[in-house]
């Protein structure tokens, strides 16, 4: 397949794929690992589609030598995994399992044979049961034993990992988790969601500066900031979008990119912004300089004035802050629901790089979408509407690049379909599909498309083929 028409993107960028341990590797009793919030979410009864768990996912665990024989034929520059943190220390805390630390070196080694740098993300949702037992992220001390942890992962993978994300998304920790009860571990809280959110940086922090002292090549986090448009130009409306902007956005980049907590958080959170949980230093402990910012972008959302599902300040969560999303974009949906408008990609990387001169290097680390995948007769799966959302995506990155935007890289989500979190397995984002009754790889039509595109920018700036 030819690569879509989009303007060049610039020689040294670079492409990967992108996947999370949860939602891939299954195994979740197998060789010493403890269970994280997600086993315990997944296995109670009406938290997630149908039932489903991550009990097998895509058996990742035991196939990954096909898995990375897949990413070598896809032609990528770089894979970005994560590590189960209850894999390595099971209670969180305390004695290292050897069998755990084995499988990440024998994943690692085989993405280094096939020519693909290891972009390991220490956090992407799964944190051990029995540090949530003892708190989760509404206490500092998961903070510091996640800066423990990371030590221990460092010190093994620290001579062959290319690029380190110490969180994935902490907006979906801290708030999907802790206030909505959508994902793991299914509070719905005010100040705890508040309190996850600033421990979750300070852990950001605090890995940080183990990652450093172990001579780490590169370091970042991932935030999936949101683009936010106000649904009319009523005075209410542009209130919501600036307590949503506060709620989506700066909770992280204030913090990390300015050294300051946001200007308008007692406005979009009322009697629960006290703060009790920072501590002196915290500040300049998060804000620690980056190698890179990696950007995980879907959809924009549209917002617009609500009434507070719940009229005390007291009792509301934190993500209640009198605002609902609406969709006035009049585009082509994914499965997910979500719009596919990859104009506001572009808006949403120039203005966070034009907002915060300290910026770092940004690379995405997450863009794909969710499609009604079948496979024909003749075993193909024709999958043109992802296609044409990574092609649209793919050209706003580079109109991005064109204004000045410094974009190192990018990785699709992702390269297997798997378990999406409350979804289920009804939602699938691979560019392989995973038949779940046989765990079947089938490469799909944006899988060879993406891997021409690879090959095409390799040789319009003379790059070597892979």
């Amino acid at each position: 397949m030819s690569a879509p028409a989009f303007p060049p993107l610039p020689p040294g960028f670079r492409f990967g794929a992108a996947t999370a341990a949860y939602q891939i590797e299954g195994a979740h009793e197998e060789d010493g690992r403890g269970p994280s919030i997600w086993d315990t979410f997944s296995h109670t009864p009406g938290r997630t589609l149908g039932g489903a768990t991550g009990d097998t996912a895509c058996d990742h665990y035991h196939r990954y030598p096909e898995d990375v024989a897949l990413l070598r034929e896809l032609g990528v520059d770089g894979y970005r995994f994560s590590i189960a943190w209850s894999r390595l220390l099971p209670q969180g805390t305390g004695p290292v399992n050897a069998k755990g630390l084995d499988f990440y070196d024998r994943l690692i080694d085989e993405l280094l044979a096939a020519g693909i740098a290891p972009a390991a993300t220490l956090y992407h949702w799964d944190l051990p049961q029995a540090l949530e037992d003892r708190g989760g992220w509404r206490v500092r001390e998961t903070a510091e034993a996640f800066a423990a942890y990371t030590a221990v992962a460092a010190d093994r993978y620290g001579d062959r990992v290319e690029r380190w994300i110490t969180l994935n998304e902490p907006f979906c920790s801290a708030f999907v988790g802790y206030a909505e009860g959508r994902h793991a571990p299914g509070a719905r809280e005010g100040r705890g969601a508040l309190a996850a959110a600033h421990h979750l940086l300070v852990g950001h922090g605090l890995a940080v500066r183990e990652l450093r002292t172990a001579g780490a090549r590169e370091v970042g986090i991932t935030l999936n900031l949101d683009r936010l448009h106000p649904a009319s130009g009523r005075p209410e409306d542009l209130a919501a979008v600036r307590r949503a902007e506060v709620l989506h956005n700066e909770v992280w980049t204030e913090p990390l990119f300015a050294g300051r907590y946001p200007e308008h958080e007692e406005e979009t959170w009322a009697g629960l912004a006290d703060g009790d949980w920072r501590c002196p230093g915290d500040l300049r402990l998060i804000g620690a300089p980056l190698d890179f910012v990696g950007i995980n972008f879907y959809r924009p959302v549209t917002v617009e004035a609500a009434p507070h599902g719940e009229p005390d300040p007291e009792k509301r969560t934190a993500t209640d802050i009198g605002v609902t999303e609406t969709n006035p974009y009049g585009t082509r949906l994914t499965t997910m629901g979500w719009p596919v408008v990859p104009s506001a990609f572009t808006e949403l990387l120039r203005d966070i790089a034009g907002r915060y001169p300290r910026l770092p290097p940004l690379w995405i680390t997450e863009n794909g979408s969710a499609e009604a995948d079948s496979v024909t007769p003749d075993g193909r799966i024709h999958d043109a509407e992802r296609i044409d959302y990574l092609a649209g995506h793919l050209a706003a990155v580079a109109d991005a690049v064109t204004a000045g935007v410094d974009v190192r890289g990018y990785y699709v989500w992702s390269l297997l379909d798997n378990f999406e979190w409350a979804r289920g397995y009804d939602q699938r984002f691979g560019l392989v599909r995973v038949d779940y009754d046989t765990l079947t790889r089938t490469p799909k039509d944006s899988y060879h498309w993406y891997r021409g595109l690879i090959t095409a920018h390799r040789a319009r700036t003379e790059e070597p083929a892979r």
